[in-house]
């Protein structure tokens, strides 16, 4: 993954192969086993498993770059973004342009097309992008409110993860969320208004002021909203 910025590039490495191999090992805690065999055969995943043994045995400090969840984006992972860095761009159906001004600028917008030429509709995009020190700051600043404020548990533990994630990147470097997916699952519209990195900042701020009636409404709602969204792995 690339992206250029005031002249410089970013980069971040996939790491395919290897989170898939992870992601079949999670698959193996989710899953009953005769559902797996069937998703998975039993000799697909050995010969994955030796593949992924081989290759932790030349890296072995290889690790992903890019962390994943699925059917729903942790709350965590907000608190290092603030509103006015979410992009957010609707999608686009065939028959509209291909061509969008962007202030003085026009931006010609590839339209992507089946095998045989005819265009296909193209997805929505919801995303934040913020520099490494900003992120860093706001883990620092949010995670003291929530460990002067609430015992330990699942919310300080996860917060706490993402900030030893985070110690591993250039100082310089740019930390972006991306819901990825998750756009084919939610309605545009109510992607359009989600802003959840608001009111988690809203809810953190509540704590500081010490409104815990408040803070508790705020993920409440969080909460509430991103389980909506999580039980559609389940619908058929």
């Amino acid at each position: 993954m690339c992206h250029e910025l005031d002249g410089v590039v970013y980069l971040c490495p996939w790491r395919t192969r290897l989170r898939s191999w992870i992601a079949l090992d999670e698959l193996r805690e989710t899953l009953p086993a005769t559902l797996l065999d069937a998703v998975v055969p039993p000799v697909v995943r050995a010969q994955a498993e030796a593949d992924w043994d081989r290759w932790r045995a030349r890296h072995p400090d290889g690790r992903p770059w890019i962390l994943t969840s699925t059917w729903n984006v942790p709350v965590s992972w907000f608190l290092l973004f603030e509103d006015g860095e979410r992009e957010f761009v609707p999608g686009r159906l065939p028959e509209q342009q291909t061509a969008v001004e962007a202030g003085a600028e026009v931006e010609v917008v590839e339209v992507p097309e089946d095998e045989e030429g005819a265009s296909l509709p193209s997805a929505p995009v919801l995303r934040y992008r913020t520099p490494m020190s900003h992120a860093r700051r706001r883990f620092a600043r949010g995670f003291r409110v929530l460990r002067e404020n609430l015992d330990d548990g699942p919310l300080v533990d996860a917060v706490e993860e993402v900030g030893r994630w985070l110690e591993e990147f250039h100082p310089r470097s740019l930390v972006e969320l991306d819901y990825g997916g998750l756009v084919h699952a939610v309605s545009e519209a109510s992607l359009a208004e989600d802003h959840t990195a608001r009111e988690v900042a809203a809810g953190v701020a509540a704590l500081r002021e010490g409104d815990s009636m408040r803070a508790a409404r705020s993920y409440r709602a969080i909460t509430d909203r991103w389980r909506r969204i999580q039980e559609l792995q389940y619908a058929n």
